[in-house]
Formats: C-alpha cells, structure tokens, sequence
C-alpha cells in the first residue's frame, strides 16, 4: 500500500460517509436539521455546511485556484441545498484525488488561510487534513443527533466501509 493508494481510499470513504449521512438525515423530520443543540456548531444544518464549505476551500487550495468566500458567510439555502452540496462536493473531492499522478502527491500547495495568512503545505497533507476534518463533524452530528433523540445514526466508520467495499 502507498500512500496514494491510501489517500486514494480515503476520499472514497469520505464520499461514502457523507453520502451515507445525508441519505440517513434525510429520513428524519426537517424541522430538527435546524434545531439548536450545544456543539461547535448549533445545528445539524449548520454542521453539514461547516464540512461542505471546508471540503470546498480546501479542494481550492488543492487545485491553486482563487478562492471564493467561506460557505458559511454566504450561504442562505435550505438544508436540501446543505444536502445536495455535501454529497457534490465529496464527489468532486473524491474525483479529483484519484485523477492526481502519484508524484503530485508530494508537491507542495501554496495558498491563503481564511484569515490572509500565507501557508503552504504538501498535497498529501491537505488531502489528510481535509478528509480527517471530515470524520471528526460527522461525529458531532452523531451526538447532535442523539441530543434530538434521532437514536439510529448509521455507522460510518472507516471499517465498515472496508468491510462493505472490500470484502
């Protein structure tokens, strides 16, 4: 296994957790998508935009181009909106890692934090970042989830997606 292989198998799990998240939220009441809830952020709503709106800058800083204003700064959609550019997103993230030579892997990746500060940083690291970033909030949808008594959340663990896509 490289580590190309590896990151290659993450954006997968990536796109399969998110897809398999949104899928299981879709199921429940729409009113509780808004319902505030203490965590980082107040909502599911507002959770699933926080991972789409950081996969989003973070493939902008992968591909060098200009980067447009933080999702949630601008963003005014429904929770449908927050759905279907979740699942766009991981999908365009997913494509893009496995479209990358392995040498690319390694090149460094010059860009702007959100807050103007030049950074720059290895391919392979970012694509880590970003994917790890992602695992993390869909554990505090999870708990936001339980704290709305949805009790049935899917397990999206990296090993249950080996498990059904590689056994």
């Amino acid at each position: 296994m490289t580590l190309e292989t590896l990151l290659k198998d993450y954006v997968a799990y990536n796109l399969w957790a998110n897809t398999t998240t949104v899928e299981w939220l879709k199921t429940k009441p729409m009113e509780l998508m808004t319902r505030e809830v203490p965590s980082s952020f107040p909502s599911l709503h507002q959770t699933l935009l926080h991972i789409w709106g950081a996969e989003k800058v973070w493939l902008e800083r992968l591909r060098q181009v200009p980067p447009e204003p933080f999702l949630s700064q601008i963003f005014n959609g429904t929770t449908e909106d927050v759905f279907d550019g979740i699942s766009k997103i991981s999908e365009q993230f997913n494509a893009y890692v496995h479209a990358l030579p392995d040498a690319a892997f390694s090149e460094i990746c010059h860009f702007r934090l959100l807050n103007g500060t030049e950074d720059s940083r290895p391919r392979h690291l970012m694509i880590h970042h970003c994917m790890n970033h992602s695992t993390y909030h869909r554990g505090q949808i999870v708990t936001i989830a339980r704290n709305l008594e949805l009790t049935d959340p899917p397990s999206t663990d990296f090993m249950r997606y080996v498990r059904l896509h590689n056994a």
